[in-house]
């Protein structure tokens, strides 16, 4: 998070961010400090306040609490720093009837982008796997080609924080190992970045750091691995595996101790239970006393998707 002193080496400093749309606080008390190489995995239900967050940190939204800085300079409109952040939404707005190297000069032209225009656009359509397409009007491509043209645009002014709303929600399977490799990229040139996804088994492949959002409020944030290996509310999922015929007594046993979402396969019981290693020996040592048949027991490896479950996010209906 970003509370204390401001931070001059954060690209992306954002403190207290609020937005409120009438009586409804879209966005709630959200502050986060990206640096150089760093990137945010943004994951929440619809209506969780990732577009809105995205759009305030991009100026594009003001609002109504609260400051995002870029390298140290308050994003507001009509300061120089909007041309170092690039902003992608979930459905990008083309001039259809252009070719996409047309619509990227024209862009190249609104960021005044004289010297060296035709080398930049070469370079970024390559890089977002558009370089036959250079020629083709915009209206005839598909949605995951629409979205690299996207991309192009958003990172063609070379900005220095890039911030995606579901950026890879119309790629197909290749569309999406390329686009792994493009944010791995970015990142090595030491950009900071704000990737908002629904696809979290690619997160662990890009992002540095995960912000788990629910109801406008960022319910949990850190590093990818604080955020897979640290259990949100206290728990993890263990799985444990019988020798002999008493699921239905283990399933009784583990309920009393206070295990949850219990799962059977064969002879094996999943549930989540304390992540502290103290009572989940005591909860072993109940269950052997029981004289149940436990052949094994131990902790599942924690992931994002289990992560994400356990923070109980609220669902907008």
């Amino acid at each position: 998070m970003a509370d204390g002193p401001p931070n001059p080496e954060a690209l992306l400093d954002v403190r207290h961010v609020s937005v409120r749309f009438k009586a409804h606080w879209a966005v709630a008390d959200v502050s986060l400090r990206l640096h150089s190489g760093e990137l945010l995995g943004l994951v929440g239900p619809n209506g969780a306040g990732k577009t809105t967050l995205l759009r305030a940190i991009a100026g594009l939204h003001p609002a109504d609490y609260g400051t995002a800085t870029v390298m140290g300079q308050s994003v507001q409109p009509g300061v120089d720093v909007l041309h170092r952040i690039g902003f992608t939404p979930d459905t990008p707005v083309f001039y259809d009837k252009l070719t996409v190297r047309q619509y990227l000069a024209f862009i190249a032209m609104g960021y005044d982008l004289r010297d060296d225009t035709d080398e930049r656009i070469d370079f970024w359509l390559e890089k977002v796997w558009l370089t036959e397409k250079a020629n083709d009007p915009i209206a005839g491509l598909s949605r995951g080609m629409r979205q690299r043209v996207g991309l192009a645009r958003t990172l063609l002014p070379n900005p220095t924080v890039v911030l995606l709303d579901e950026p890879a929600a119309g790629l197909d399977p290749g569309g999406r190992v390329q686009f792994r490799q493009l944010l791995c990229d970015l990142r090595a040139q030491g950009k900071a970045l704000i990737v908002s996804s629904h696809i979290l088994a690619d997160m662990n492949e890009y992002c540095t750091h995960i912000g788990i959002m629910s109801a406008g409020r960022m319910v949990s944030f850190g590093t990818v691995e604080q955020i897979a290996r640290t259990a949100v509310n206290g728990t993890r999922r263990y799985a444990m595996q019988l020798a002999g015929d008493k699921m239905q007594l283990a399933c009784v046993c583990v309920r009393a101790e206070g295990g949850e979402r219990l799962a059977t396969d064969g002879n094996w019981l999943m549930f989540d239970y304390s992540s502290d290693p103290a009572r989940a020996a005591r909860l072993l040592a109940r269950l052997v006393a029981d004289e149940l048949p436990v052949a094994a027991f131990s902790p599942l490896a924690s992931s994002l998707e289990q992560a994400y479950l356990q923070a109980n996010v609220r669902q907008v209906e």
